[in-house]
């Protein structure tokens, strides 16, 4: 049994001698408590925040891909363990987990994601990405954290420095991880398989944030219960018979099967799909051939595929097997290979309801509810969402990154914001950080037990 512990609603809260039912007592809103407790934190963060903003310049500039977060971790782990927490690193590939044991109570998880994009960085910044590596395939790419990777591990390193030096405000276990390969999805089954719930405290609730393109600096968004997307990658191979291009009669061309199959998986959505439901079918590549006038073999298609219900999902699967045969099968062209990278699949996040009420509870008069505003669930993915599935409830909120009057200029010329996987994205780094510290913290302290 916990001690009593600061909550948003439930309490009884005694007032001039009666006793109350409703509003917390503790960090209820309005409360003198909660006043308290967010000067303190912010105090600290004030003092923290000169250091963590060049923390954020030093992560922007020097970004890795997923499975390569060597340097990035390295930096993690170090800066937990000067934040007084004990550390392992190497959890499923270069993933870190930091605990710092504070008596008796519940277990907190709070997660960020170590890895970049492969993108060439357009922001113009005097700290932006400059990095060029080769790819899994050889081809040398930009490397960018145009996800807000960067923002996310500046606000979890601020956050833990902030909870380290509060320990005489809250009772628990607060579990820190920092995750590989997010944008591979792959990440947190890796630690997951590793052993993150049996060699480490497992968490009573899991925390994480996520950097917003069109959201103004000092806000948040929130989606209770399903909020992300699953999503599937699909490689298609076309096949076909190669031959001249003056003679395709001699021929079976794979070109021209992979533009009916791509036509042909509109119709999955448009027709197959309850128009009541969410899905997207992208075809986000295409590969074939390597001169005017030679009909090539084959024809290689990459494919995302975005699903809310896991029977959705199925059909959807199935359908674009159904589809890639058909086309080959009318053009007498040998059956093609259709294959969803299991390694790459990202369940949908959904966002325990009771976890996010609570938390949301007491955001709201710690940022003014003018700035915690509620969303639609997106069609993105996020691989948070296998934590959840292992049976933690998770929340996950989305942090305001960018200038509101950019905001409210693009609103007015009716043009989005560069979003996030833009090589013009740019997060304002200090009011950003200031808010995704003071949140996380704040969350924090509702969730552990107060002494």
């Amino acid at each position: 049994m916990h001690r009593a512990r600061w909550r948003a609603g439930g309490l009884l809260a005694a007032v001039g001698g009666l006793v109350l039912c409703g509003m917390a007592a503790g960090l209820a809103p309005g409360d003198g408590a909660l006043l308290e407790v967010k000067a303190a934190v912010e105090s600290k963060i004030e003092a923290e925040l000169p250091n963590l903003v060049e923390l954020y310049k030093h992560l922007h500039a020097n970004p890795e891909l997923s499975f390569e977060e060597v340097k990035t971790a390295a930096r993690m782990a170090a800066e937990l363990r000067q934040a007084g927490f004990e550390v392992t690193e190497k959890v499923g590939g270069h993933g870190v987990v930091a605990v710092l044991k504070n008596g008796a109570g519940p277990t907190l998880m709070l997660r960020t994601d170590l890895d970049a994009l492969p993108i060439v960085e357009d922001t113009g910044l005097p700290y932006a990405s400059l990095v060029r590596v080769r790819d899994a395939e050889g081809k040398q790419v930009g490397v960018m954290h145009a996800c807000g990777h960067d923002i996310h591990m500046t606000c979890w390193v601020g956050t833990a420095r902030v909870l380290a030096s509060l320990r005489d405000r809250w009772r628990g276990t607060l579990v820190m991880i920092a995750q590989p390969a997010e944008e591979r999805g792959a990440g947190a089954k890796a630690m997951l398989e590793d052993g993150l719930f049996s060699r480490f405290p497992k968490p009573d609730f899991a925390l994480a944030l996520h950097c917003d393109g069109a959201t103004p600096h000092g806000q948040i968004g929130y989606t209770e219960g399903l909020a992300l997307a699953n999503v599937d990658s699909v490689d298609i191979v076309v096949k076909g018979v190669g031959g001249h291009g003056s003679a395709p009669h001699t021929t079976v061309d794979p070109i021209v099967i992979a533009a009916r199959i791509i036509v042909d998986l509109q119709t999955i959505v448009s027709r197959e799909v309850d128009p009541l439901e969410s899905a997207v079918v992208t075809v986000g590549s295409i590969h074939g051939g390597s001169k005017h006038n030679i009909i090539p073999a084959e024809v290689k298609l990459q494919l995302t595929v975005r699903t809310f219900k896991d029977s959705v999902r199925k059909h959807v699967l199935e359908a674009i097997e159904r589809i890639a045969k058909s086309a080959a099968a009318a053009a007498r062209a040998p059956e093609p290979v259709v294959a969803a990278i299991p390694g790459e699949f990202t369940p949908a996040t959904y966002n325990d309801p009771k976890l996010t009420q609570r938390v949301v509870g007491v955001l709201k008069p710690v940022l003014g509810s003018e700035n915690v505003n509620t969303m639609l669930p997106r069609m993105g993915g996020e691989d948070f969402s296998r934590y959840g599935r292992a049976g933690v409830p998770i929340f996950m909120f989305w942090l305001g990154t960018v200038p509101p009057e950019k905001v409210a200029e693009a609103r007015q010329q009716g043009r989005p914001m560069p979003s996030l996987h833009s090589a013009f994205y740019a997060p304002v780094p200090e009011p950003s950080v200031r808010t995704g510290v003071l949140s996380l913290a704040m969350a924090a302290l509702e969730l552990l037990d107060k002494p």
